[in-house]
């Protein structure tokens, strides 16, 4: 990968999430949503899950590439 100049996320399939202050999140390849409450929201990754954890959290859009998450967020763990 190193040698042909290639992104690692793409060629690993990792997901890549993007945090905008505590108030959004652009998520990337990821697999699937686990649990969607106000409070919680669990994506499937490739390799790990991950957690947002905070207020008032929604999902603005998602398709199956890509999604946007706003509210207040608080932490995000990978599990």
């Amino acid at each position: 990968m190193e040698s042909l100049k290639l992104p690692k996320d793409t060629m690993l399939g990792a997901a890549i999430v993007t945090i905008t202050g505590n108030r959004e999140a652009f998520i990337e390849n990821y697999k699937g949503i686990l649990e969607y409450t106000t409070e919680s929201i669990v994506l499937q990754g490739k390799n790990a899950k991950i957690c947002f954890e905070g207020s008032s959290l929604s999902i603005d859009y998602y398709t199956n590439e890509d999604m946007k998450i706003s509210g207040k967020i608080d932490a995000l763990r990978y599990i």
